[in-house]
């Protein structure tokens, strides 16, 4: 087991010095704030038994994006090699084998040695560049202890947020829900388009069941997936825009169909765009990049950003 001594050690190891004072990047357009969740650039280079913190906030000033949900594996070590692309069910397994299930312990031990400081060092480095971390993600899984889960909370509370994004399942909102309250700490539902799994997050009445077990349950409402599952994000929006923390804004097809570049698929992101103009809803946009692109990640969310900037003028 690590100590926190020595997890504090070698994670402030793995900052570079940054500089104080910078400007605040400004990407709010027209009253709406656009930013992205920091998973988008998911391909950026690693440093070696370190995080993806320098990296990111890189592309982000590259990308002028002054507003993001911190996606936290960018944050963690890894332990293990990246899982190449292909076959899911090559993927799943590759997932459970011996080196995967050694490599998940590591990390749960680093979740559980790791300091405060740490993480209010990283909020420091996005101030620093002049971008607000406005939410941060954790998606809970099956495998996550009862210590774990609350560490994830304190870790988010040391980053300086309000709301943690959760991608996860019914059974285990259920035992988030005491933490959330614990910790008064919003966590928001991200929901996908598996709509015929009932323990799945898709569909306006699947948020309601998490909307009912706790106050601080809200809805990172994903418009491209809620696409997907034939869901009307419009509507929602009108209907439910206090329960609703942020957008994730991405473009995918009806009837559960792929992803797409931004403006080829059916989700409505101008329409989106302009009723929180219209409205005035105080609800962030944070593009996500996932479809397949010809650039690089830091290209696309540029193409991203632009595709939303020119929706709202």
């Amino acid at each position: 087991m690590y100590s926190r001594r020595d997890v504090g050690k070698i994670a402030l190891g793995c900052f570079s010095s940054s500089v104080a004072g910078a400007a605040k990047i400004n990407s709010t357009v027209d009253g709406v704030r656009l930013g992205t969740i920091t998973y988008s650039y998911h391909d950026l280079p690693r440093t070696p038994g370190g995080n993806q913190v320098d990296v990111v906030i890189a592309a982000l000033k590259d990308n002028g994006i002054g507003i993001i949900e911190l996606f936290s594996p960018h944050v963690e070590p890894s332990f293990q090699k990246p899982l190449p692309p292909g076959d899911p069910a090559a993927r799943r397994a590759r997932m459970k084998s011996p080196e995967a299930l050694q490599a998940r312990e590591e990390l749960r031990k680093w979740r559980l040695a790791a300091p405060d400081e740490y993480f209010k060092a990283t909020r420091k480095k996005f101030d620093d560049a002049g971008i607000d971390v406005y939410a941060y993600t954790i998606n809970f899984r099956d495998d996550f202890t009862d210590e774990e889960i609350d560490r994830g909370f304190q870790h988010a509370k040391a980053i300086g947020v309000k709301v943690i994004s959760c991608s996860t399942q019914l059974t285990m909102a259920q035992r988030l829900a005491p933490f959330a309250e614990k910790h008064k700490m919003y966590v928001a539902i991200h929901g996908h388009n598996n709509v015929s799994d009932p323990n799945e997050f898709s569909t306006p009445a699947t948020f309601q069941k998490a909307l009912n077990m706790s106050r601080y349950f809200k809805v990172n409402l994903d418009i491209g997936h809620f696409t997907a599952a034939n869901c009307d994000s419009l509507a929602y929006i009108k209907e439910n825009h206090k329960q609703i923390t942020h957008l994730h804004v991405k473009d995918m097809k009806r009837n559960g169909g792929t992803y797409t570049e931004f403006g080829e698929g059916d989700a409505p992101i101008k329409q989106v765009l302009l009723l929180l103009k219209e409205k005035k809803y105080p609800i962030p946009c944070f593009a996500e990049y996932e479809y397949k692109g010809n650039g690089t990640a830091t290209e696309e969310v540029a193409r991203c950003m632009t595709y939303m900037k020119q929706a709202l003028t």
